[in-house]
């Protein structure tokens, strides 16, 4: 069991919140929703996370998701030192982001790639270059999938955002303060999963789209796995001229090689990459066809650019990451046994407890949604804001308290590491089974 001591936890944070807003720099890190002081970090390395008061915990964010060979993997650290002898930033080319993009195309079937320093920065570009190519204004997204937070995509958006409103769904508005209605109005919204209102909305307003951009499993409204019916909708649209864009920034090489789309036989013509191409530094990538590519200035008419794109400690970082994968193409097997017995345990242990539990996963993304839904029935936004946020609140606490850290919120996507061993899963299911005691009482 983890030391129950948050005493340096709980000094930080108290200093964190009189310079940053909440304390924090990024919303979900502030247990809002689950409550209790965020354990600030001191270190991690393969598996696990240790914190400030010295509490060992395996870890299931792995950054939220660029961990994929666990915290500290000796190629990835080694290819950082290699590239910082040689400086920290060009502001010009380098050979590294020229192999890094020859490597993501071989592997991904894009014509061109472009680096940026965020998934954001990859979703805002890559819906500018669609706008661009198609001459159009509008765009499609889906309720609960969350693309970064530019303007135009904070509509209906996903995890974040319902957790910190406690689970209450809002209109079809922006979903963020500071967002004007009337740039929010060029953002249409369609359910996941829903082809008959996709197919609906492109006959009316299929003619002003430019785009339909979306998550091929969504992680941030929870693990939504999207169903045959959804996907072949999708491949519809280009009928209207549409662009197709596959938001991968958290399931590119999580779930292969070729992440979601090559896993569920997907074709889309813009893709947006993050995380795991950068091993865990920041990074972001937007690629696909080279026709639509060729848009992007300096050949083409459509403008983006970044003083830190391309930086070469972090096209290293993703150079080793994705050169490891493709090494051992062994571990997404490995990771898809340790993550299916992980669901396994916890559908056992929730069911010995008598709580009600649904569990959706794909690879080594994997939501517990804490609600009486058969498994796989939860599919939308909508399902997953029914879940138990009160009991799972207690769980993540109980599980937090024997030495786990579990994603803090109902509606996030935790992530296995190559770092996982049996290990492991023995401490994570002996810590669910009395976590979920914890829940029924």
């Amino acid at each position: 069991m983890a030391s129950s001591t948050t005493t340096r936890s709980e000094a930080l944070f108290a200093r964190a919140r009189a310079v940053t807003p909440g304390g924090v720099n990024s919303p979900v890190r502030a247990f809002k929703s689950v409550g209790g002081t965020p354990r600030f970090i001191r270190e991690a390395h393969g598996a696990y996370l240790t914190d400030m008061d010295g509490a060992r915990l395996v870890d299931y964010i792995g950054s939220w998701g660029p961990m994929i060979l666990g915290h500290d993997h000796p190629a990835v650290r080694e290819a950082i030192a290699q590239a910082l002898q040689g400086g920290t930033s060009f502001g010009a080319p380098g050979e590294r982001e020229v192999e890094l993009a020859e490597l993501v195309t071989r592997l991904t079937g894009a014509g061109r790639v472009r680096f940026v320093s965020s998934g954001t920065e990859a979703t805002m570009s890559a819906l500018r270059l669609a706008r661009g190519f198609t001459g159009r204004k509008y765009i499609v997204k889906f309720r609960g999938n969350y693309h970064g937070h530019a303007d135009g995509l904070l509509v209906e958006a996903g995890s974040g955002l319902l957790t910190n409103a406690d689970g209450v769904l809002g209109p079809s508005a922006p979903s963020s303060a500071g967002v004007p209605e009337e740039y929010a109005a060029l953002t249409l919204v369609s359910e996941y999963n829903d082809p008959v209102a996709l197919d609906a909305l492109m006959a009316r307003r299929g003619h002003e789209v430019a785009a339909v951009i979306f998550e091929p499993v969504v992680g941030n409204a929870g693990v939504l796995v999207p169903t045959p019916e959804f996907l072949a909708a999708l491949h519809r649209i280009r009928a209207s001229g549409a662009l197709l864009i596959a938001d991968e920034v958290m399931t590119g090489f999580r779930l292969s090689l070729n992440g979601a789309t090559g896993l569920l036989g997907l074709s889309p013509d813009l893709t947006c990459w993050g995380k795991i191409i950068g091993g865990g530094l920041p990074v972001g990538a937007y690629g696909g066809r080279a026709e639509v590519m060729d848009f992007v200035s300096p050949q083409g008419p459509v403008y983006q650019a970044g003083t830190l794109s391309g930086n070469p400690l972090a096209m290293a970082a993703g150079l080793a990451t994705l050169r490891t994968l493709e090494a051992d193409p062994g571990i997404y097997d490995r990771l898809e046994t340790y993550t299916a017995s992980l669901a396994a345990g916890l559908r056992a242990a929730a069911s010995e407890a008598g709580v009600p539990l649904s569990l959706n996963r794909v690879g080594s993304m994997l939501t517990a949604f804490h609600q009486d839904a058969p498994d796989g029935a939860v599919r939308t936004y909508a399902d997953a804001a029914r879940s138990d946020t009160a009991g799972f609140a207690r769980w993540f606490q109980a599980m937090l308290a024997r030495g786990v850290y579990w994603a803090p919120s109902q509606f996030e996507s935790i992530f296995v590491s190559g770092a996982h061993t049996g290990t492991e899963l023995d401490i994570t299911l002996d810590a669910a089974r009395a976590a979920y005691g914890r829940v029924r009482e």
